[in-house]
């Protein structure tokens, strides 16, 4: 039984496109879970219970923490300390190996590639909550008490990821006939991380003795691209002129007075200010290499029409 706590979003779904390579029983555990394959055990599950996050992990022989929570300072300050806890808690009594879906946060502003080894600086309160989640994982594996690993990703593009920049504000206005949209700064290149291989990487890390006990950078085409450039990719994949207009940092900021969603991501806003490269060298040379952004976004355009 492999288990996936937190099978809702995008990366929920694709890992579990990937898990009958390796299990003939998945569990998908979220407040609503859904099939993806026709035999999938659905368990609903609120993860900031204890006895509800032990009874979503019983039987597992690995589980897979993809949980999303809504994207307020608040809520990741006050609910990822009691799911983190929950999971291991409950990992560790089941012998379960644990895998931790995780994104960048944490390294705060980077000159430069982000690799397994930057160092764990965060200049936002998100950044802050994802560091000290993911060193409380690390420090119980360093203990012997779980066996577990930390799949990290960079900001996602994917027909499914609904919330990235990519879909709503690239994709669905370039289809719409619309100008596409970006944020601060179009001229500085930008890492994607193309959500059929995360979860197809996921799913592999996760059944691989040997990757336990680490960081693990998901595959991403390390030729990344500019604002710019990506929006004129998807606009010659639709066959349309590359428009589009840039939100500057006042925008935003002045946004967010009124859109509760504009005001949380103020302070992530220096991930686009200058060039977030992300490495995953160190898992192509084990597995496998990622999709290239031309092909991820011809794929995208084809699945969303």
């Amino acid at each position: 039984m492999q288990t996936i706590l937190g099978s809702g979003g995008a990366i929920g779904y694709e890992l579990a496109k990937d898990l009958p390579k390796y299990t003939e029983s998945i569990r998908l555990v979220s407040r609503n879970p859904r099939k993806v394959n026709p035999d999938d055990e659905l368990v609903s599950a609120d993860l900031t219970d204890e006895k509800q996050t032990m009874n979503a992990v019983a039987g597992s022989d690995v589980a897979y923490l993809t949980a999303g929570i809504q994207y307020k300072t608040t809520a990741w300050q006050e609910q990822w300390p009691v799911i983190m806890t929950n999971v291991i808690r409950a990992c560790e009594k089941h012998s379960t190996k644990l895998v931790f879906f995780d994104n960048v946060y944490l390294y705060g502003k980077v000159a430069g590639w982000m690799t397994e080894e930057t160092p764990v600086r965060p200049v936002s309160k998100k950044g802050e909550v994802r560091a000290r989640i993911a060193e409380q994982l690390m420090n119980e594996v360093k203990d012997g008490n779980i066996q577990a690993l930390i799949a990290r990703s960079a900001d996602f593009y994917g027909s499914r990821a609904k919330t990235s920049i990519a879909i709503p504000m690239i994709f669905q206005r370039l289809k719409d006939g619309k100008k596409a949209q970006w944020l601060v700064n179009d001229k500085v290149r930008h890492s994607f991380t193309y959500t059929p291989d995360a979860g197809k990487a996921t799913a592999l890390l996760g059944n691989t003795e040997e990757a336990y006990g680490q960081v693990w950078h998901l595959p991403t085409d390390r030729n990344a691209l500019t604002g710019e450039e990506f929006i004129r990719e998807v606009a010659k994949a639709y066959d349309v002129e590359p428009r589009h207009s840039v939100f500057s940092p006042f925008i935003i900021k002045l946004g967010g007075l009124f859109d509760p969603m504009a005001k949380e991501s103020v302070e992530m806003l220096y991930q686009l200010e200058s060039d977030y490269l992300f490495d995953s060298s160190k898992f192509e040379k084990q597995f496998f290499s990622p999709t290239p952004y031309k092909k991820g976004i011809e794929e995208i355009r084809k699945e969303l029409g």
